[in-house]
This record gives structure tokens, sequence and C-alpha cells, in this order.
């Protein structure tokens, strides 16, 4: 456990990256072996909005980092932190809580929010409009949102008192569990129901993805399912009932443009259909 805590205080940029391209890489071609869904469109065309948002997101988180670094050295230096408060423990579970935590603030809390504020839903929306869920959604985020989930995770090294290497961790494990409940893949229904016991699987978090509510205000974890059970924000949905996007804004080719989705967040707020089963 030194070993990994010692690498990702460490860990060169070059390796992020790797992290982020391979990540891509290896379950876009697990899509084209094992598709969930036999999307009728052109990968590539479907892709170039979906890595533009990409690579703004790792501009706008590159350019913020060193908050990170300022409040991650702070929080040390005072001995801060919820997990800094609890009694010695051994360091895996240190490490676990830490990542466990930082889940719960930068990712589950954050993704809430967006939910239930409108201003911050018109933000997000551009991340459910996508028509064709696939690993390149999964870092489909307007700019703005990007810097809103920046804050939460900076909210969250605050509270929960992370070291450096304990943020390198999550981030490197939030960035492969999101490409991959994004894949379009599909597992045995038994293995991906096992896997949403402990973390956000495939088809738990498609579930999120489908257009209507009240599902798509469920299922906001990204690593861990734990919080969504433990809030009540739970839900399943058979994978063959899913259609993606949101009912509200249904112009496929408008929803593919990288101008109109720039522009998505200062539109009129419509509130997604409730299905009345």
């Amino acid at each position: 456990m030194e070993t990994l805590i010692n690498y990702f205080e460490n860990i060169p940029s070059l390796h992020r990256s790797l992290i982020l391209v391979g990540g891509i890489t290896f379950f876009w071609l697990l899509e084209g072996s094992l598709p969930l869904f036999k999307f009728k469109y052109k990968k590539w065309q479907h892709a170039l909005p979906n890595l533009f948002f990409t690579f703004t997101t790792v501009i706008i988180n590159f350019g913020l980092a060193f908050l990170l670094l300022k409040t991650s050295d702070w929080v040390a230096e005072n001995n801060f932190g919820i997990i800094n408060w609890l009694p010695e423990m051994p360091l895996w579970l240190y490490v676990l809580l830490g990542v466990l935590l930082l889940d719960f603030f930068g990712a589950y809390l954050a993704h809430y929010v967006e939910h239930k504020v409108k201003p911050l839903w018109m933000v997000h929306l551009v991340h459910h409009t996508d028509h064709n869920v696939d690993t390149t959604t999964a870092n489909r985020h307007h700019p703005i949102e990007s810097v809103i989930r920046f804050a939460f995770t900076l909210l969250g090294v605050f509270l929960v008192g992370t070291p450096i290497a304990i943020i390198m961790l999550y981030q490197s494990l939030s960035l492969v569990a999101t490409q991959f409940t994004h894949a379009n893949i599909k597992m045995s229904k038994r293995v991906d129901k096992w896997l949403s016991y402990i973390i956000v699987s495939p088809d738990m978090h498609k579930v999120h993805h489908h257009y209507v509510l009240p599902y798509t205000d469920s299922n906001y974890g990204n690593i861990f399912s734990i919080w969504d059970r433990l809030f009540g924000t739970y839900m399943e949905l058979d994978r063959e009932k899913i259609v993606y996007g949101v009912d509200v804004f249904p112009d496929e080719i408008a929803n593919g443009k990288i101008g109109e989705l720039l522009k998505q967040p200062f539109q009129k707020y419509q509130k997604p259909t409730i299905y009345d089963s």
C-alpha cells in the first residue's frame, strides 16, 4: 500500500494522460466486440463533440490543479479533515475512507445537486443529451460543469482532509470508473448485478441516462454504489427498456453539435417528463 501511495503522490502527468487515453481506447475496442446496443451511428462523428468536451475538462482541471495541491498541503499541515480526526487506523483503511468520502463529495453530492438545482441541471444537461451513450460520453461535460465538479472535489478535499496521493488515486479510479460505466458493453446481467452491490456497474449507471423521470434522477454514484443505496436514490430498469437522452430535448442532430451544446445551458428550462408506470 505504501508503494501505491508513493506512486500516486508523485504520479507523472504522462501517466495520468495514459490512464485517460488508455481507458477510452480499451473500452472503445471492447464496445466493438461486445456491444450492448447496436447503434446506427458513425462512431467517430459521434465521438468528436464528446472528445472536445473531454479536452476542455482536462484543460480546466489542469489549470485549477494548484488549488487541490494547496488545499491538500494545508489539511496535512493542520491535521484537518474527517479522516485525520478519526482514531489511528491501518493505511489501507485510511486510503479507502479517503477515496470513499471523496467519491461522495466530488461525485455523488455534486451530481445530486446538479439534478436538483435548475440552472445547474441546464449545465449538466449536455451530458444527458447524448442519444448514443458510449465510453466517450463519460467526459461529455460543459466547461461550466467542469468548474462546478472541480469546486465540489475541492470541498471534499478540504472536509475529508485527503493528502495529494489519495486525491490522485481517487481521480484515476474515477476516470476509469466513468469510462467503464458509460461504455456500450454487454455484460452478464448476473455479474453486473453483483458488481452493483459494491461499485457502480454499467447497467446501474445507464438507468440514470434513461430519458424520463424518475430514472434520470437516480443512480448518481460514480465509483461506489453505497451512496445511492444509503440515500434511497438507487433504481433498477431492464437494460432493454433504456432509451437515452432527455425527452424534452429530442433533437439528436442539434445534440451532436459542439456549438449547440455550448449554448444548451442558456436555453429555457424544461423539466423531463415523469413516467407514470
